[in-house]
């Protein structure tokens, strides 16, 4: 009998145990977007980051009872989740845009290859990492804009790490050396390193865009979808920089200036005429954004087919990077087809 109530009582213990971790990740819910951002951060992936995510909060579920609240819960979580990150990206290739394989501008003229073995740089639907309060989080949009998190991606994981926990989260040194597992020291000389790395690689012509709810980069934003369902291509060719650069994933080749783009939309865009494109506006990565539908002529319907990301700036458009993954338009909230 004894034994039994014995049994009993750890059985107790034990569901208290559980209902109490349950109570905590219920409540550790509020920081999961802001995760997100993060292992979006480390990884370059939305997929990847979504699955981190959850791995991210599994494990915290079974160290539950090891929190000892030295730190904050959120913090706790972002110590998990780097660590998560850098075991999930050891082996892995980083994932990069066309511009960042090393390879020269393309001609539009030129035979263009579609590459689905490259794990290529995804974007990030703005709605999935902006946190409810916007002062939990330092920099958000300007830390997942394309052009920085492509950058990333020539760093080490352990230099992505640091680089990103002291200058995005702002964490101190010695805290970022306890989160994983090393001294002071080998953190500041991973920063520095980093630092010198993202220098030589890093954003260049997006360093002074507009965020996507300013006026001028709506009113870019409608320009541009107008004169693509107009196929308007001479007017479309008006809107971007003398520098600007076209790429899209999953085939290797971009785009330098405002003519190889134009040609590019002339001769290799399957639309044949005006009404064969259709937009819907959109942000991501803190950036204005427009999903494009291709007219299927068998049906009549438009269908998705690219996810436009733009970077725009005083003088125009200075970047496009035109996502052809039908699968993330699901991810965005957007539908199948118009």
């Amino acid at each position: 009998m004894l034994r039994k109530l014995a049994n009993v009582t750890v059985l107790a213990h034990r569901l208290n145990d559980d209902n109490s971790a349950d109570a905590f990740l219920a409540d550790a819910q509020r920081y999961r977007r802001e995760l997100l951002a993060h292992c979006y951060r480390m990884t370059g992936s939305l997929h990847d980051a979504e699955d981190l995510v959850q791995e991210t909060y599994l494990r915290a579920w079974k160290a539950y009872q090891g929190f000892e609240g030295k730190s904050s819960v959120r913090t706790w979580l972002y110590r998990i989740a780097t660590n998560t990150c850098l075991t999930a990206l050891e082996g892995r290739a980083r994932r990069p845009l066309p511009s960042g394989l090393g390879t020269p501008s393309s001609a539009a003229t030129d035979e263009i290859a579609e590459h689905h073995e490259i794990p290529w740089l995804q974007p990030l639907p703005d709605s999935a990492a902006d946190p409810d309060d916007p002062s939990t989080i330092v920099g958000t949009r300007d830390s997942v804009r394309l052009a920085f998190v492509a950058a990333l991606q020539h760093l080490s994981p352990r230099q992505r790490a640091v680089l990103v926990m002291r200058e995005v989260l702002q964490w101190k040194a010695a805290e970022v050396a306890g989160a994983i597992g090393t001294s002071t020291a080998a953190v500041n000389s991973l920063l520095q390193r980093a630092r010198a790395q993202l220098d030589a690689v890093g954003p260049s012509e997006d360093d002074a865009i507009d965020p996507p709810d300013s006026p001028h980069a709506q009113n870019l934003l409608r320009n541009y979808m107008a004169a693509f369902e107009a196929y308007d291509i001479d007017k479309l060719v008006e809107l971007f920089t003398a520098e600007a650069i076209w790429e899209m994933p999953p085939f290797d080749s971009w785009y330098r200036g405002p003519q190889a783009i134009g040609d590019l939309s002339r001769y290799k865009c399957p639309a044949e005429e005006a009404g064969d494109m259709r937009f819907i506006a959109t942000t991501a990565n803190g950036q204005p954004a427009a999903a494009m539908y291709m007219r299927n002529r068998e049906s009549g319907r438009h269908e998705a087919f690219q996810l436009h990301v733009l970077a725009i700036g005083k003088d125009g458009i200075s970047h496009v990077v035109a996502f052809m993954e039908q699968a993330l338009f699901e991810k965005f909230g957007l539908p199948a087809s118009l």
